[in-house]
């Protein structure tokens, strides 16, 4: 196939990323667009990039070095990527190529002046912008200054800021080709940038317009700050006018130059409201063109818009897909589940197929539609208090979407509203159903586990959704929501009642410790015991802290004491190894599958307790309890009618004891069962590897589960689909999901309501009661956790596997969580102050930082 070196944009669509970038690709496609102008020009191709390559001398050699570096030495990486752009620019540009450029200016004028501008192939892609990461010159004038220019764009392809951003998006540096726009320059009044979706909340219903005097690089280097115009149906709702004082003008004899505004000047808008409105319905028309929300740079020339680049906004996150034209509510189930990381294809379908209410999946994450429920005042109430009760912030984002006028609809109650939550104490159920429903659901789990054995093919899939059924009735069987409420209730009974009468907060907090029935929490003691085993045989200590094969179990059978410790690890990977951070999500490696995920922690438990320690924590902390409980009581008789409200408590007390560990059991359940569905659905992949069907068993993560009871079916895949989700699941990571998020696209966070905190300190909702100082250690992996005795966790979330690491910390401070969430009963029942929901928490502490946890007041002081 003939190279071809150059294309005039005319001759350009979005299709031809591989050949002009992705800058090239979408100017070409702009052009196409009705009503849209884009300044002429033509791209010279990545066929031209590739001769330049091979022509480089060492190149192949520098780009070796390049991706074996390592990626956080910034100095060599800033070495490197210098040398190999200084080879690039080092290269003669052949004949050929210099005739085919000059070719190009002379048909579009050789006087003109000309921007020229990089278009990379791995560039305003819709998971990855790299805005900004390669380089533009303006004003560029005379066929020698282009070519020359040119041969920057290209080296600019390994800028250090280039270079690290690819590395951070696991993107190949081989992988990608530079290509560079020559394009007809544009001397603006005014030129800015337009968001066809607002930034900053992600209202795909709200335009942002940035508009500056001059051109658009005085905006985009930060020389100035723009004027700012937010429009809704083609109305300007809010402006903010800038003190510009001062723009950038090109120079006759080519360049470009800061220059100072005339003072009178300064704060004119750089656009009228008129103006504004007609780029925003341009922009619309260029969005529906692309399908997406669109990142727009702009130049107004005599009253009439030039467009020069537009590219998809990636920091969006996306909207679930309602299917209808109505305004929808939605609330994160990852800020309920403790766990915020995007789930894999067969993890979301899992979900909903097992979940008890509908769930809509976005951005990787998973979602439940609440606006029925807001919708009628008696609804609503209970929905603001359970969401309320289990994350302020949550809340707060709710009603900060009901004060958005008519976005909710407000509809009659379908049922009258019962008394308002805590105004008698709940009913007291029979402790003796906690037993009744461990044993129930632990016959369920060994009845699929054994029928599930036979099962293969089609036949496996038809056998897996009637499993889900009874995964569900075994979920909404009333009398496990009685028992999980019943332990709930107390709890916020406790609270309240001790809280009016005592004026303690968070009473129940010390009343909880060493209940009983706490799989969660028992787990955690469980792996101090497998440290007691091991503690004696020095030899077994050191062979664990080089450990890395995940075979390793096999090998500790050869030292002294190993036999017992792999006996031990193995008790305690049968009873628990279903377990793994992001156990939510099916695909997560199991600790059964990565057993050494548990060497670190168990190693810290070697290091940081004595023999005995899960004994004696237990019986500390009932002992505290039952002084708490006594304490409480007889306070409770020394006030005015002190009998009824202390027979009151103690039933209350009672019933948190018998009921609130029992709130951890439902997900041990639900991720045992996960564990022998993902046995089985692993096992059906190893065989379409066998079949050449998949080339690795971890693709059907990429799937569906409906989609891969079709490949089952038929032996055929789409390994283009499967690989566009791997490229969609690593670009998720980068996304935050909200807590709530409107069919708008409006991401809102909520906030704390709250004044009664020191200046400066990180406030965050109280789970358990308690203050405490101590070193902070900011860990976001818990395979890579090295934790000290008096050390306090910081960290993103901590679902039910961070347990083993509570027993050797001394406070607790998350990002994510709520009053009822894992880490918080866990927390209480060890007794640790924490504080979760604190925004940023593991940005904003370092690590090894002092720190004080308020557990009862709810926030975080930084120390000096």
């Amino acid at each position: 196939m003939m190279e071809q070196y150059v294309l005039d944009l005319q001759e350009v669509d979005e299709s031809q990323v591989a050949a002009v970038g992705g800058k090239g690709a979408h100017l070409g496609g702009l052009s196409r667009i009705e009503g849209i102008h884009v300044p002429g020009g033509f791209c010279v191709t990545t066929d031209a990039f590739r001769r330049i390559m091979a022509e480089a001398p060492s190149i192949d050699d520098q780009l070796d070095q390049l991706s074996r570096s390592d990626p956080d030495d910034r100095e060599a990486i800033r070495t490197l990527s210098a040398q190999i752009r200084r080879t690039i620019e080092g290269v003669a540009i052949p004949g050929d190529l210099q005739a085919a450029i000059t070719r190009a200016l002379a048909q579009l004028g050789e006087e003109a002046a000309y921007a020229v501008r990089s278009s990379a192939t791995a560039e305003d892609l819709p998971t990855a912008s790299f805005a900004g990461q390669q380089d533009t010159y303006l004003n560029v004038m005379g066929p020698a200054a282009i070519l020359q220019h040119v041969s920057r764009c290209w080296a600019s392809l390994f800028t250090e800021r280039a270079v690290i951003y690819r590395r951070r998006n696991g993107i190949d540096h081989r992988a990608v080709h530079m290509a560079v726009v020559v394009q007809q320059m544009a001397f603006p009044q005014a030129a800015g940038i337009l968001f066809t979706a607002d930034p900053v909340t992600g209202n795909r219903k709200v335009a942002t317009v940035d508009a500056g005097f001059g051109l658009g690089e005085a905006l985009v280097s930060g020389l100035v700050n723009p004027d700012v115009y937010k429009v809704r149906q083609s109305k300007v709702v809010a402006r903010t006018i800038a003190a510009k004082q001062h723009a950038v003008h090109a120079l006759p004899a080519g360049g470009t130059r800061e220059v100072a505004i005339d003072s009178q000047r300064q704060e004119q808008p750089a656009l009228t409201d008129a103006q504004v409105v007609r780029l925003v319905q341009l922009g619309r028309r260029i969005e529906a063109h692309f399908g997406s929300p669109q990142d727009i740079e702009w130049c107004l020339v005599d009253d009439d818009f030039q467009i020069v680049q537009s590219r998809p906004i990636t920091t969006l996150f996306p909207i679930p897909v309602a299917g209808d034209a109505e305004n929808h509510v939605y609330v994160s189930v990852g800020h309920q589940q403790m766990m915020t990381d995007p789930m894999a294809p067969l993890g979301i379908s899992m979900w909903q197929l097992t979940a008890m209410v509908p769930m809509h999946a976005a951005g990787g994450r998973l979602f439940v539609d609440v606006t029925a429920r807001l919708a009628a005042p008696a609804s609503r109430a209970g929905l603001l208090d359970i969401m309320g009760k289990g994350d302020p912030l949550v809340r707060d984002a709710l009603e900060t979407v009901l004060d958005h006028d008519d976005f909710v609809p407000s509809l009659p109650d379908a049922t009258p509203g019962g008394p308002p939550a805590g105004a008698s104490a709940p009913a007291e159920p029979d402790p003796a159903i906690v037993t009744e429903l461990i044993e129930r659901s632990q016959a369920s789990i060994a009845a699929l586990e054994r029928d599930i054995r036979t099962k293969t093919g089609p036949a496996l899939f038809d056998f897996l959704f009637a499993a889900f059924d009874e995964h569900k009735r075994i979920l909404g069987d009333p009398l496990n929501m009685r028992a999980i409420m019943a332990g709930m209730e107390a709890t916020w009974w406790l609270n309240d009642k001790l809280q009016e009468w005592l004026g303690e907060k968070n009473a129940a907090d010390a009343l909880t410790l060493s209940a009983s029935d706490n799989v969660t929490s028992e787990m955690g003691l469980a792996l101090l015991g497998v440290a007691d085993v091991i503690r004696p045989h020095p030899e077994v200590v050191a062979f664990l802290q080089d450990v890395e094969d995940e075979g390793f179990l096999d090998e500790l059978a050869k030292l002294a004491g190993g036999t017992e410790a792999r006996d031990a690890i193995e008790d305690y990977l049968d009873r628990y190894g279903m377990r793994c951070v992001g156990e939510i999500d099916i695909t997560r490696p199991r600790w059964r599958e990565r057993p050494t995920t548990l060497v670190p922690v168990i190693l810290d438990n070697v290091r940081n307790f004595e023999p005995g320690a899960a004994e004696r924590r237990f019986e500390e902390g009932r002992q505290k309890a039952e002084k708490k409980e006594q304490d409480v009581l007889s306070r409770l008789r020394a006030l005015p009618d002190g009998e009824r409200k202390a027979d009151g408590t103690k039933r209350m007390i009672d019933q948190v004891r018998a009921f609130i560990g029992y709130r951890e059991y439902p997900k041990y359940g639900i991720v045992s069962r996960y564990f022998v569905y993902k046995q089985a659905l692993l096992g059906e992949a190893e065989l379409l590897v066998q079949a050449d069907v998949l080339p690795e068993k971890e693709d059907i993560f990429y799937l569906t589960l409906q989609e891969l009871r079709d490949v089952v079916r038929s032996h055929q895949a789409d390994d283009q689909l499967i690989q566009q989700r791997k490229d969609a699941f690593r670009s998720y990571h980068a996304l935050t999901p909200p807590r709530v998020l409107t069919s708008d696209g409006e991401a809102v966070t909520g906030a704390y309501r709250r004044d009664n905190v020191p200046a400066g300190a990180l406030i965050g909702l109280p789970v358990s009661a308690g203050t405490i100082e101590g070193r902070a250690r900011v860990i976001l992996d818990m395979a890579e956790a090295d934790l000290e005795s008096g050390d306090i966790l910081v960290t993103t979330f901590t679902d039910p596997s961070w347990s083993p690491l509570f027993v050797g910390i001394a406070g607790l401070v998350t990002e994510v969580g709520g009053l009822m969430t894992h880490g918080a009963v866990i927390a209480r029942e060890y007794g640790l102050p924490a504080v979760v929901g604190v925004h940023q928490a593991t940005r904003l502490i370092r690590d090894g930082q002092r720190i004080r946890v308020h557990g009862t007041d709810g926030y975080i002081e930084l120390l000096p």
